[in-house]
């Protein structure tokens, strides 16, 4: 590489070099007490059920925008959301780098 080459990539940042900046998706963990929420809903109101799929997979697609009204949890950590499931009951999570907590999909809070 000649003196001229190497001052036109010096000017342009990475130029000539490719990064792969791919975002990994998070992984879902679901906790005993959100699981045990998720088979009341299956047993007895299985509309909220499937509302509480649809709501999981907006989640993993962007934890803090979409469907059902998402907000952080003001007493909580920072990183604890919750989402309307009906007029009564929300889902909470908890979003960190690598994955989503799912904690709760009954009661308010």
């Amino acid at each position: 590489m000649n003196q001229d080459t190497a001052a036109l990539f010096a000017a342009v940042p990475d130029a000539g070099i490719k990064h792969s900046q791919e975002k990994v998706a998070p992984y879902a963990v679901c906790h005993p007490e959100f699981l045990e929420d998720l088979t009341y809903w299956v047993d007895t109101n299985r509309k909220t059920a499937l509302h509480v799929f649809k709501l999981i997979e907006a989640i993993m697609r962007d934890p803090f925008t979409g469907i059902g009204k998402p907000e952080p949890l003001k007493y909580l950590d920072s990183n604890t959301w919750s989402r309307r499931l009906t007029k009564e009951h929300r889902i909470v999570y908890r979003v960190s780098d690598d994955r989503i907590d799912f904690l709760q999909a009954r009661y308010h809070y």
